[in-house]
């Protein structure tokens, strides 16, 4: 399961979408997330879904690697899913067994939150697994800028989100090297009720949380010794500039959210309950 987590992970390739701007990637895949939870119709999802496989095609990072990081979302996905199904009530009733009751709303609510949260993940990775951390953090901190005039300190915020994302990767790989070595020890993590693995979770929590606040510090101290000192007046390597793609991409984005706001809300298209 540890190795199924691929969130702040970054895929090189060679596409358009990884040549892209940051800041385009960011504000796009926050316009597709907004249009997931703003619309309620089969053919809008419909639309977002070739929109989606669309990108995903165009990125060329494997789909199997991106379905790969909906393995750690399942009971989250279970979980949703049937609180939906079973407790929201109106329309017909199809199934009723025991005290368990699922009505057509139920089941369409529980079908459309489904769809919504994978695509909610599979949106988010694509912008990861395209976007460099440094890439992150320049977007980031430039579409924050505004937010300077009331002294917030957007450079801080941006490179807390960057070092937090390289940390991501490394605290799992040094999640999974302590397990296996706690399993060689003759560890039982698997076995027991919820109380039982709670407990044999223990002797992992406590050296992960060691190496975490070593790595903090370690990082701390390397950019004190190097008279890091971020904020007004720091230059960049690579400035971010606005290009023709980029300009493209955004109108290809516009051109989506129309299509899901008309189409998805004005076109009458029915599929049994949905």
């Amino acid at each position: 399961m540890i190795r199924d987590i691929t969130i702040g992970q970054y895929y090189p390739a060679k596409s358009c979408i990884h040549r892209l701007d940051p800041r385009v990637k960011i504000v796009c895949t926050l316009l597709f997330l907004v249009s997931l939870f703003v619309q309620n119709s089969v053919l809008g999802y419909g639309i977002a879904t070739l929109f989606l496989a669309m990108v995903i095609k165009t990125s060329r990072v494997p789909l199997k690697f991106i379905v790969k990081g909906l393995k750690a979302i399942v009971v989250l996905l279970l979980f949703t899913v049937c609180m939906n199904l079973f407790l929201t009530k109106g329309g017909k009733e199809l199934v009723h067994f025991w005290i368990f009751h699922i009505t057509e709303n139920g089941l369409r609510t529980s079908v459309f939150m489904a769809v919504r949260l994978i695509y909610l993940i599979m949106g988010s990775s694509i912008m990861t697994f395209t976007t460099t951390p440094n890439g992150l953090t320049d977007g980031i901190e430039s579409l924050l800028r505004p937010l300077n005039r009331f002294r917030v300190p957007v450079h801080e915020v941006a490179m807390m989100m960057s070092i937090a994302l390289r940390f991501i990767p490394i605290l799992l790989e040094e999640t999974d090297k302590i397990m296996k070595a706690q399993i060689a020890r003759g560890a039982d993590l698997e076995s027991g009720n919820i109380i039982q693995r709670t407990k044999a979770m223990v002797p992992i929590l406590i050296p992960l949380f060691v190496s975490a606040f070593r790595r903090a510090n370690d990082l701390a101290m390397a950019m004190e010794a190097r008279c890091y000192n971020g904020g007004e007046n720091r230059t960049k390597m690579k400035p971010l500039i606005y290009k023709t793609r980029d300009h493209m991409a955004y109108l290809i984005t516009a051109l989506y959210l129309a299509a899901v706001f008309v189409l998805g809300r004005a076109v009458p298209f029915h599929l049994w309950i949905f």
